[in-house]
């Protein structure tokens, strides 16, 4: 197997996604290092840049177009925005909206990923005659000897981003370079090199949280898209403890911004363990009430082949969570988990993503689940 941006390779006509952050602009710096044909592009996904996220953030906004197009220049390499506005607008944030209007928890991110830049992005830059697009992610495309391609995580767990990418399909993979995936170092020597390259980016922050989201205020977001509305919030019981503004700005596990009255009987803390859009009703219980035992996910996308039977797999169920061991089967075209032990604090609407050993065996939106304690 040979890893990704191999120097004996063929030179590519290399589409460089270039966010304006530290890990893009050095991507696309290795790309053109390792020999290949490489345009740097940065996506418009703002009709009105400023109602995004600023302050040096490395993603949507004007001064991250800047920034780009600055390292641009330093690496060397052609320089284009691309308006995608109006596809992030549907594909990313109305769906975002939706998903929380139904109780469910969304990974806007992930939704990115699958919609944006290696769909349209992807899309139009083999219209136009690219061979691959290549991002900043931390994570490794590895090429077998009959030609299929596998996602791994990166070879530093601290940094592995592959959660976010186990949307890709083999094709998409094929056509994927992500040059940082292989790379045993740590943030600082990234932004140290960047430094030596000569980017300006290098001591630029991280983004963090959600790019449309100006003031990082994700109930207020809601709020104003939505609507308040207020509710009930009950006990496991069916009795009210303290009301809410709308059941959209929840999220199960949540325990802050609980508006509950008085303590809880045993005096533990309480957390969100359902939602229901149709009554705005949020349920709040004790943290063992979160255990899940099973669940069944929609929607499975695999990068290779479909599983061909039940098998044993490790599981990731959030961006920077932990792996846990499952038994997995596809059912009627849902995928069916159970857990080997309970796991906690598990929504709709979150991706499951599987894992063989390192290899990404493909990921699928959480549906329902099976708790421990309540049995539901």
């Amino acid at each position: 197997m040979t890893e990704n941006l191999p120097r004996t390779a063929r030179p590519l006509r290399v589409l460089a996604a270039m966010s304006g952050g530290v890990d893009s602009a050095v991507a696309a710096a290795r790309a053109v290092e390792a020999g290949h044909d490489v345009t740097g592009v940065h996506l418009a996904l703002s009709a009105n840049p400023q109602s995004f996220r600023t302050g040096a953030r490395g993603c949507c906004t004007i001064e991250d177009s800047r920034d780009a197009r600055r390292a641009a220049d330093v690496i060397g390499i052609p320089f284009y925005v691309w308006d995608l506005a109006e596809r992030f607008r549907e594909d990313v944030v109305e769906d975002f909206i939706s998903e929380y209007e139904a109780g469910r928890t969304p990974n806007p991110c992930l939704r990115c990923n699958e919609k944006i830049k290696f769909a349209a992005l992807l899309d139009k830059a083999l219209a136009l005659g690219f061979d691959a697009v290549c991002t900043g992610h931390y994570a490794t495309v590895v090429e077998n000897a009959d030609g299929s391609r596998e996602l791994h995580r990166a070879s530093d767990m601290a940094k592995d981003q592959s959660y976010v990418l186990g949307v890709l399909d083999e094709k998409q993979l094929a056509h994927a370079l992500f040059p940082l995936g292989d790379t045993l170092t740590t943030k600082d020597e990234i932004r140290a090199e960047a430094e030596r390259r000569g980017l300006a980016v290098a001591k630029k922050p991280d983004s963090h949280d959600i790019c449309f989201i100006a003031d990082g205020d994700t109930q207020g977001f809601l709020a104003n898209r939505l609507g308040k509305a207020e509710g009930d919030i009950v006990d496991e019981a069916g009795a009210k403890v303290g009301t809410h503004d709308g059941a959209f700005g929840f999220t199960i596990g949540q325990r802050k911004g609980l508006r509950i009255g008085h303590p809880a009987p045993d005096g533990k803390p309480r957390y969100v363990l359902d939602i229901s859009p149709v009554n705005n009703t949020v349920t709040v219980g004790p943290a063992e009430a979160l255990d899940v035992s099973a669940l069944t996910a929609i929607r499975p996308r695999w990068c290779g082949s479909t599983p061909a039977a039940p098998g044993t797999y490790t599981a990731q169920l959030r961006a920077h969570g932990g792996e846990t061991e499952v038994f997995a089967e596809l059912v009627d075209g849902e995928l069916r988990v159970s857990f080997t032990e309970p796991v906690r604090g598990v929504a709709p609407g979150q991706a499951i993503v599987l894992y063989d050993g390192t290899r990404v065996v493909g990921s699928a939106t959480i549906a329902t689940t099976e708790r421990v304690a309540a049995g539901v």
